[in-house]
Parts: C-alpha cells; structure tokens; sequence
C-alpha cells in the first residue's frame, strides 16, 4: 500500500471510530462569565461556586492498544469559568489514593482536557486533518514543583552507582547516558507548571507545544481529586483552540488513576461535550 492510501486508509478508520464512540452523558458545558482575574488554577477558589456542574461520563479505553478495560474512574464533575481574558476549568473525581511519584513500577494520577482546534476531530486524541489541543495535569509534575525534583536515590534507595558517567565524561559523550534529557525528550525538562500543553492529530503524534500558555493545580483530600485547569481565551500561537466569549465549541477528557497502574494509553476518556463559552 503507497503512503497517500495508507493516509487515507487511517483517517476513514478515524472517522469510522468517531462515529461510533459513545457520547458522554452531560449536558452543555457552560463556561460562566465572572468577575475576577485570572488565571483560574486554585481549585479551592470561591469562583468555581458559580458555574454549574455537569457530570461527564468515562469509558474504558479499547479502540487501540493496549487496551484497558478495568477502568476506575468511570465519571467527573466538571465547572467551567471565564473572564474574558482565561477559561478555567474544574475537574473532580474519586481517588482512594493520591498517587504523585512515577518510577518504573509505580504511575502517578492525571487528568486531562482536549479542545478541537481545526476540522473534524476525533475526540481519541484528534486524526489526520482534525487537530486537538490537549491540557494534561500531572500529580508528579506538581510534587516536583512542591517538594523539589528527586534524586536517583530518591526513586530507587537500593540503586548501586560508583560514578555517573558526567563526572568523567565531556558533557557531549555524556549524552548517551543521559536517558530522556540526552535527547532532548521535552517531558523531562522542568517545567514551571503542572500542566503541560500538547498538541495532536491522531494516536502516536502527540506532541509538546514549544510555549506553555496554560496553567493549573490539583488538591486532593478525603479521597478526591479537585483540578484546575486554565488557558488563555484567546489564540495565542497556530494550534490554540477558540475558547473567547461567545464561542461555542466541544471539550473531551481523559484521567488516569495511577494506583489502578494506569499511564500511556491505558486509560478512561469521554467523547465530546458541547462546550459554551458565554459572555
């Protein structure tokens, strides 16, 4: 099969899988006007009093591997806010466990929201010609920014290393060994923010957007999350999503319960829900 079918091939398959996801249970989800500035990333804040809930609906992720049936969060309370200038948005959801530390046999929780930024997009992280911007909060990033990034034996006390290869090699040769910062893996710079702002057009293309524009915090207590996510209400740069006043448009989310040894593809996601952001 050439490339132009092989492309063609994949974008029917999306649309195929587009029509077929099952919509969320919610209704309209209404960013409010307020009076306040923002942006709006405490999740404890009064303004969040103001906006209606709506309940989101989750399913189990199996349209592409690796598949995750076993699912624990299966619904989210959802509010939404806007002052003009930032869309905020509130996400809650039952957690037994606060999980922020990632190694290699142990994920943190996540949760993150989706805007369609240009054509037909597949609420699965967007396909070929249907762009998505995605806002992802990640338990572990907002531990690193609370109690500082850890060290290697941090995550592993029972590591043994006589020396690391920087203290003996020129910083050049040193790369090999560097893991995700030798090349250049965006994911595992610092960040100053626990949201990191992606961009997709499909499964295996998600990509970091070289500026961070969006912002947010998560507290969680007596076994629930509370998140808060906000981003500029205006286009900023080539692949921010509309979200001013008087925009009507969808929202899509995805949470990953780190306990449930949930990261990467295994995961529970919503399909679309109309989203207005009204003046």
């Amino acid at each position: 099969m050439n490339k132009t079918a092989l492309h063609c091939s994949v974008a029917a398959a999306l649309v195929v899988g587009m029509a077929a996801a099952p919509v969320a249970a919610a209704d309209t989800l209404r960013a409010v006007p307020v009076d306040a500035t923002g942006p709006f990333n405490d999740p404890e804040s009064e303004v969040w009093d103001q906006a209606p809930a709506v309940t989101v609906s989750l399913n189990p992720q199996q349209v592409t591997r690796p598949h995750h049936a076993d699912i624990a969060v299966t619904e989210l309370t959802v509010r939404a806010v806007n002052n003009g200038n930032w869309v905020g948005i509130l996400i809650e959801w039952d957690d037994d466990t606060r999980d922020d530390w990632f190694v290699t046999d142990a994920f943190g929780d996540q949760v993150a929201v989706q805007f369609p930024v240009e054509g037909p997009a597949s609420p699965m992280m967007g396909n070929p010609g249907g762009k998505v911007n995605i806002l992802q909060w990640r338990a572990a990033f907002q531990r690193d920014l609370v109690a500082g990034e850890p060290d290697i034996r941090d995550l592993y006390p029972y590591a043994l290393v006589d020396v690391y290869p920087d203290e003996v090699l020129r910083v050049t040769d040193a790369r090999a060994f560097a893991g995700a910062m030798g090349v250049d893996n965006p994911v595992a710079r610092p960040f100053e923010s626990p949201v990191l702002e992606q961009m997709a057009e499909g499964w295996g293309s998600l990509t970091v957007k070289p500026m961070q524009h969006a912002d947010g915090w998560g507290v969680w207590e007596d076994g629930t999350w509370r998140v808060a996510i906000t981003r500029p209400a205006n286009q900023i740069m080539p692949g921010d999503p509309d979200l001013s006043r008087g925009t009507e448009t969808q929202a899509a989310f995805a949470v990953w319960d780190g306990g449930n040894r949930e990261v990467g593809g295994r995961k529970s996601w919503s399909g679309w829900i109309d989203l207005k952001v009204e003046e």
